[in-house]
């Protein structure tokens, strides 16, 4: 007598379990959230950090260079940019350039949050004195004024990572991004495009409300960070 099986949120078509695919899906899910923050936060850091100490020239040049960005359409970008990777690279690949153009799209929040802080900092008196003592404009920034603003970008950081995780979810549903046989949320997702494939099979939504659960927790989380974070800076 064959064995009973048990799918705790259904099966697809081909007769896989979901919940199993949820599961597997989420570590491409978060960890390009997470690798696409941890790039943004280098960029930002030092692009924000260089435009709030030196100001000027440098300054006008970065913060167009942010408002440039800022301007375009996420989605028609995110889908100009994934569209140019060619077809034939292999999934990793694929992944890991997608992380990659979210990094470069996605800076833009954090430069402008480290350049403020940093262009407070730089008129405290602690700042000032290493000037006067003959330390360089690289120390000053390493040791006095990036350390100085790493509460406040983290707090940052964890409010861009949902952004990230809807990213890719956004594009791998549109069949632009991830595509099988990597599983992440957002290809578990492409089978929900017909209205058909709903009505008789719910279940297929299941990915959604772990992308909408795992967004909330990090926009709390985020919050909790940024109020923490913020009677230091004001």
């Amino acid at each position: 007598m064959k064995e009973a099986t048990l799918f705790l949120m259904g099966s697809d078509k081909l007769g896989r379990d979901v919940f199993s695919k949820v599961v597997h899906g989420a570590r491409i899910s978060l960890s390009i959230g997470l690798i696409g923050v941890f790039l943004s936060l280098v960029f930002g850091t030092i692009l924000g950090g260089i435009s709030g100490y030196y100001g000027g020239r440098t300054d006008t040049l970065i913060q167009r260079l942010i408002e440039v960005l800022m301007s375009f359409p996420s989605i028609p970008l995110w889908m100009a940019l994934a569209t140019s990777l060619p077809p034939q690279w292999s999934p990793l690949v694929v992944y890991f350039m997608i992380t990659l153009i979210l990094s470069l799209i996605g800076w833009t929040g954090i430069g402008r949050v480290v350049r403020g802080i940093v262009m407070r900092l730089k008129e405290e008196k602690y700042t000032e004195g290493a000037l006067l003592s003959g330390a360089s404009n690289f120390y000053i920034i390493r040791k006095h004024l990036i350390p100085g603003a790493t509460s406040f970008v983290i707090a940052q950081a964890t409010l861009s990572i949902p952004a990230m995780i809807i990213a890719e979810t956004s594009l791998s549903f549109l069949g632009i991004g991830l595509r099988p046989p990597v599983v992440s949320w957002g290809v578990l997702l492409q089978e929900a495009q017909s209205i058909t494939v709903i009505a008789n099979n719910p279940w297929i939504l299941y990915p959604a409300l772990f992308v909408i659960a795992v967004v909330l927790f990090f926009n709390f989380l985020g919050d909790g960070l940024r109020d923490a974070c913020r009677p230091i800076y004001e």
